[in-house]
């Protein structure tokens, strides 16, 4: 990975750590060619983020466990409401910025709160009801 960039400090609000730049493959089964920022005090702390692509910027705030699932199902139910055609993707997301009062650089998913997503979930269920979409 070329980058003229250097990794960011990001402090782990879980356990006050530094998090550290490192393969997803260290952290996942698979072997993937992405990057993650790790709190240096993993597997005990097991909080990470994701890297975008081609950076080191990380796609959102560190995470534990259940903050990543709760993520992973607000992005699921948020995503059905562009995919089944509702509204176009760029609709839901300023949807998503009037309904929370969030600016576009705060209306990203990998930045929610457990709180927030649960808000965001029950939102999109709503939406969705009222389009007679049922999901799995």
């Amino acid at each position: 990975m070329k980058h003229k960039e250097k990794p960011q400090t990001i402090k782990c609000p879980y356990c006050g750590r530094t998090a550290v730049l490192r393969k997803a493959s260290d952290i996942y089964a698979k072997a993937l060619d992405e990057y993650l920022y790790v709190c240096s005090g993993y597997p005990e702390c097991n909080s990470y983020v994701g890297v975008h692509a081609g950076t080191l910027r990380p796609k959102g705030t560190l995470a534990n466990g259940d903050l990543r699932h709760k993520r992973i199902e607000a992005h699921r139910i948020f995503d059905a409401i562009w995919k089944h055609k509702i509204m176009s993707k760029q609709n839901a997301y300023r949807w998503m910025q009037d309904i929370f009062s969030l600016s576009s650089k705060q209306a990203h998913i990998a930045q929610f709160s457990e709180y927030r997503c649960d808000c965001l979930i029950l939102e999109c269920r709503k939406v969705l009801h009222n389009n007679n979409i049922t999901l799995a």
